[in-house]
């Protein structure tokens, strides 16, 4: 495996699947490295006239079984290694889900909140045009990550097709609706999750009404989540942003806090009638505090690596569904079994956004657009069979879930590497 940390913690995992799957040495190999991978340099003109420049990367690990898909995320910490470590996560996630694709990921090293609207529109631009012959509708398709959204990718979608010179929706996938973006696609990480939930939890009596919840991370992706385990009637009792978190035993009405942030940009436990909110009884907590918070599921909702061996031992959760990419890591992930501590693997649990970014692709390509009841039917059917055959390997071979789900991956992986030819194919006598 490549030198780079976050990619070989990840690839710990696939060591431990391997030992339960039948493939070739030859599909071995190939997983080793990713296929392809540039780096970029973008000039970008600020509203102050200065020029500075940012670096752009993107990755395609493997397109085995169809072009590359990953989102582009822009962070300060964006770096080869984090966007090898995530098209690598994607791979496996999109064979988990017998998604057409392979995996990739790209993203810019900058800090959003830095930048005016239209240097972020400039900049934007700028990272198609310079990996313009690296992506394409049948080679890699971009989607929006961590502060991209439906606007960045329309940006995104119109510099490819003014650089091509035709209209090319299915370059990029979570567009806005207008822009053949499909219906359920900002929502569908977080639906995708909740279906994984509800499919899961009842295998272990646990129901909703004796459910305690803790998410760490509301954007986007967690606040929804947790309004949606909230109105099934789970207690979600804490919740976390990147300045910090509240937590309140009796439980907290998500609705009213996710309205308080959009206008206030900040985290209060609330309950709100009509425009009127109200602060109630609540604790603040640090982000570090909701992870270790006696609940029943805990949802790492924000970045990876946020629980490792320094606090593993102190997670007191009954289950842990990752709604992040690799916010475990791989030596954590023992630990936590040593607890009791049932872990729900990423790849399967945010596996909702590439899905439905595959529906998106599928409607550009034919032209046909669907319903938002379609979408979230057709979300609702392939989440849950590929977690019940998650689970069902899982209890074959006696395994966790995150190496059953790698598992599941692999046979699919290595029978697309192995239908163009192996070692022992072309040993054979003729």
């Amino acid at each position: 495996m490549a030198d780079s940390s976050l990619l070989a913690d990840a690839s710990i995992r696939l060591e431990t699947a391997l030992k339960y799957v039948n493939i070739s040495e030859d599909a071995i190999e190939r997983l080793q490295y990713p296929k392809a991978s540039v780096t970029v340099s973008i000039p970008l003109r600020l509203d102050d006239g200065s020029l500075k420049i940012f670096r752009g990367y993107r990755v395609r690990y493997d397109d085995t079984r169809g072009p590359g898909k990953g989102g582009v995320r822009y962070h300060p910490n964006v770096s080869l290694d984090e966007v090898e470590s995530l098209a690598f996560w994607m791979t496996f996630k999109c064979a988990l889900m017998n998604l057409p694709y392979g995996g990739a990921k790209g993203g810019i090293t900058l800090n959003p909140k830095a930048l005016s609207k239209h240097e972020l529109e400039r900049l934007s631009r700028g990272y198609i045009s310079a990996i313009a012959d690296f992506i394409g509708t049948d080679v890699d398709i971009l989607a929006p990550d961590m502060y991209t959204n439906a606007t960045v990718m329309g940006w995104m979608m119109d510099q490819y097709s003014i650089i091509q010179r035709r209209i090319t929706p299915g370059v990029v996938t979570g567009k806005p609706i207008s822009m053949g973006g499909s219906q359920g696609r900002e929502t569908a990480t977080s639906v995708g999750a909740f279906q994984v939930i509800n499919t899961l939890l009842p295998k272990f009596d646990q129901s909703p009404e004796r459910t305690t919840v803790a998410v760490q991370g509301f954007g986007n992706v967690g606040a929804m989540l947790a309004q949606l385990l909230s109105q099934v009637g789970y207690r979600v009792v804490a919740v976390s942003d990147s300045q910090g978190g509240i937590y309140a035993p009796q439980g907290l009405d998500i609705p009213s806090i996710r309205r308080y942030k959009m206008s206030s940009r900040s985290l209060q436990a609330v309950y709100c009638e009509s425009s009127v909110c109200n602060i109630v009884e609540h604790e603040v907590i640090s982000n570090a505090e909701l992870l270790n918070l006696k609940v029943d599921v805990l949802i790492p909702a924000a970045l990876e690596k946020q629980i490792t061996v320094e606090n593993a031992d102190q997670i007191q959760a009954k289950y842990i569904f990752e709604v992040a990419n690799g916010p475990i890591t791989s030596d954590a992930d023992s630990i936590l079994e040593k607890q009791g501590i049932r872990v729900f693997p990423d790849i399967l649990v945010n596996a909702g956004g590439v899905t439905v970014s595959y529906f998106e692709w599928v409607q550009n390509r034919s032209g046909l657009y669907w319903t938002s009841e379609e979408v979230n039917q057709s979300l609702k059917e392939r989440m849950t069979v590929e977690t019940e055959k998650t689970w069902s390997i899982a209890q074959e071979f006696g395994v966790s879930m995150r190496t059953a789900a790698y598992i599941h991956a692999l046979n699919r992986l290595g029978e697309a590497m192995d239908a163009k030819g192996t070692r022992d194919y072309f040993q054979s006598s003729q």
